[in-house]
C-alpha cells in the first residue's frame, strides 16, 4: 500500500486552481491511498443512512439570541449568558484532592529482591531510582519476610507503578494539561501488583507499563546514549519522556495527534504517520491552546460562523452589517437582533468565512476544534501561533474528507460532492477517532529526526523544576485545576 502521504503535488496545486471543482479527485485520491486495513469493509447501501441533510441555517430575523447555531462550537457548562464565541472563563467547583494509598500485598524476598533491581535500573526510563527509597527495601530485605517488607516493598512498587504509568510530575506543574489519561482506570496499582507477585515476574510486568509510542521508545534510546555531562539535554528528553506518560499508554489505531510547538498535525494508523499538515495555534498567553484528549464525533462541510460580542459589539462590526446590507451580503454576515437589543452576527458557509470550508468537531470544555482558514498565508510562517486557541490546519477539506470515509462510511464521491455543495452539512462519526493535543519540545518530528522545539508557551520549566525536587506523593487530581478558558474564536 502506497504512503498516504504521496498525494501527488499535481492534485494539491489542482484544488488550488481549479478551486472546488478539483475536490473530487481529491476524494477519490484520498480513498485510494488510505491503508486498506483502516478502510470499512462495507459501504452502507442505504442513501439515506449515509449522505447527511443539511442543517437548516439560522433564521433571518429571531426574536432572541440564537440557540444552536450551525458550525458553532460545542456549548461548554457555563453561568454565564454570552455569545457562542466569546472567551470566556468557566468556573469550577473546588475539589479537595486526596492522597492515593498503595495496597499492601504479601511479598517474597525473592519478589522483593527483583523489586530492588528494578527499581535500580529504573534509571533507563528518565526516572529517579532514589525516588523509590531502594536503600530502605535493601535493608528491609535484610530483615527477612514479615509486615515490614510488604509494607514498605508494596509502597515502593505503587510509587513506581504510579510514575510509570501516569508520570512523576505533579498535576499543579503541567500547564494547561487537560487531557485525562485512562490508565489508572483500565490498569489500577492493585491489580498490576497482584500480578506482578502471582507471576514473579516483576519486571516484566513494570516493563510493560511504558507507553507503546515508537516516539517514547526513540526518547529513551536518545536519553540512554545522551552523556551525563550534557545534563540540559538530558533533562529536557526526560521531562518529555513523562510528557508521554501523561496520555494513555496506548493512544489507539488511528488517531489524530497535534504537536503544539511543532505546528503540525498527524494522521497516524498503527503507529505509523499516514498525512501531516501544518497547523497555526494560539498565540502565547490567555489564547495559548490548552493540551487535551478528546473525540472526533463529526465533520462539519461549510460551517457556519457566530461572530463573538468581542467583535461584534467591541470593534463594531453589529452596527456594520445591520447599517451596510450590501456589504454584508457581500462579506457573508448576517445579523440579528436579540429581545434585549443584542445584535448577534453569523458569518454564512463560504470560502471567506473564518472557519474555511471544514471544521472537526471534538467536544470539549473548552471549545477547542480543528478547522480550515480562509488566512492560507499563515501556513508560510516557520512559527505559526496566531489563533485564539482553536486549531487551523492545512488542507482542512482533504482531511474532512478522509474523516468522513474512515469515520462514516462515505464513499468519496459523495465527501467530495457535501464539500463543494457551499451548503452547511454535519456528517456524523460512526466510528470515533481520538485527538491528542499535545505539548513536546523534544520529540520526533514528522519527518522521524529527534529534535528540540520551542517553549512557546513556557510550559518546560515548572516540568524540569520538578525533577529537581523529592517525588511528591500522589492525590486524585486528573488534570489541571487551572480557569477553563473557552476559546471559540478562529480569528
Amino acid at each position: 500500500m502506497k504512503n498516504f502521504n504521496r498525494l501527488s503535488a499535481g492534485v494539491v496545486s489542482s484544488l488550488v486552481a481549479f478551486g472546488l471543482s478539483a475536490q473530487p479527485v481529491l476524494a477519490q485520491k484520498v480513498e485510494a491511498e488510505l491503508p486498506e486495513s483502516i478502510l470499512p469493509e462495507t459501504a452502507p447501501t442505504a442513501p439515506e443512512t449515509r449522505k447527511p441533510a443539511p442543517t437548516p441555517q439560522p433564521a433571518a430575523t429571531p426574536t432572541s439570541p440564537p440557540a444552536s447555531v450551525p458550525g458553532s462550537a460545542p456549548a461548554a457548562a457555563s453561568p454565564s449568558a454570552s455569545a457562542p464565541g466569546t472567551v470566556q472563563t468557566i468556573s469550577e467547583p473546588v475539589v479537595q484532592q486526596l492522597f492515593v494509598t498503595e495496597p499492601v500485598m504479601s511479598w517474597s524476598l525473592a519478589d522483593a529482591q527483583a523489586l530492588l533491581a528494578t527499581i535500580e535500573a529504573i534509571g533507563k526510563e528518565g526516572l529517579i531510582p532514589a525516588d523509590y527509597q531502594p536503600a530502605a527495601l535493601q535493608a528491609a530485605i535484610a530483615a527477612g519476610e514479615g509486615d515490614d517488607l510488604d509494607a514498605l516493598a508494596s509502597k515502593a512498587f505503587g510509587w513506581l507503578i504510579e510514575d510509570l504509568r501516569d508520570g512523576r510530575t505533579p498535576m499543579e506543574d503541567r500547564v494547561q494539561w487537560f487531557a485525562v489519561d485512562p490508565d489508572q482506570d483500565d490498569m489500577p496499582t492493585a491489580q498490576i501488583m497482584a500480578q506482578a507477585l502471582s507471576e514473579h515476574d516483576v519486571p516484566g510486568v513494570v516493563e510493560k507499563l511504558a507507553p507503546t509510542n515508537p516516539d517514547y521508545a526513540a526518547l529513551r534510546a536518545e536519553y540512554d546514549a545522551t552523556p551525563a555531562e550534557e545534563v540540559e539535554k538530558r533533562a529536557l528528553i526526560q521531562a518529555n519522556m513523562d510528557r508521554w506518560r501523561w496520555l494513555a499508554r496506548d493512544l489507539g489505531d488511528v488517531y489524530l495527534m497535534t504537536n503544539v510547538p511543532e505546528f503540525q498535525l498527524r494522521l497516524v494508523v498503527k503507529n505509523k504517520i499516514i498525512r501531516t499538515y501544518k497547523t497555526v495555534v494560539g498565540k502565547p498567553g490567555r489564547t495559548a491552546t490548552p493540551q487535551l484528549a478528546e473525540t472526533v464525533s463529526g465533520v462539519v462541510f461549510n460551517p457556519t460562523w457566530t461572530v463573538p460580542q468581542s467583535i461584534v459589539k467591541g470593534e463594531g462590526l453589529g452596527a456594520k452589517v445591520l447599517n451596510n446590507p450590501n456589504w454584508a451580503r457581500n462579506a457573508g454576515y448576517k445579523a440579528t437582533k436579540g429581545a434585549d437589543g443584542t445584535v448577534y452576527v453569523v458569518q454564512q458557509p463560504g470560502p471567506t468565512n473564518s472557519l474555511g470550508l471544514m471544521k472537526i468537531d471534538m467536544p470539549n470544555e473548552h471549545a477547542i476544534y480543528l478547522h480550515d482558514t480562509p488566512s492560507k498565508q499563515y501556513f508560510n510562517r516557520d512559527v505559526r501561533a496566531f489563533s485564539h486557541g482553536c486549531i487551523r490546519t492545512e488542507r482542512a477539506v482533504e482531511l474532512g474528507m478522509t474523516m468522513a470515509i474512515l469515520g462514516a462510511q462515505m464513499p468519496a464521491a459523495e465527501a467530495a460532492e457535501i464539500s463543494r455543495s457551499g451548503k452547511y452539512t454535519k456528517v456524523e462519526m460512526t466510528r470515533t477517532f481520538p485527538v491528542y493535543l499535545t505539548y513536546f519540545t523534544y520529540a520526533r518530528s514528522i519527518d522521524g529526526d529527534l529534535k528540540a522545539f520551542d517553549d512557546i508557551y513556557g510550559r518546560d520549566e515548572p516540568v524540569l523544576a520538578s525533577f529537581t525536587q523529592p517525588r511528591e506523593l500522589k492525590t486524585t487530581q486528573r488534570k489541571s485545576d487551572e480557569e477553563v478558558i473557552q476559546l471559540d474564536n478562529p480569528l
